[in-house]
């Protein structure tokens, strides 16, 4: 591991954690609750980062 690959570290922790936490029950659940449930939280995240967006 190199000193440029470590600021590379936290974001892909924090990606993997993220697709497996949210991604991953949005497409693959098999109760709606569920999939609905991580679906606002997608919509959420995504909202967050666009520019201009409000996370609502």
């Amino acid at each position: 591991m190199t000193l440029t690959s470590l600021p590379l570290l936290p974001f892909l922790m924090v990606f993997t954690a993220l697709f497996a936490g949210v991604v991953l029950p949005a497409v693959w659940s098999r109760k709606a609750v569920r999939r609905e449930a991580a679906l606002r939280v997608l919509s959420r995240l995504l909202g967050a980062v666009r520019p201009g967006g409000r996370g609502r």
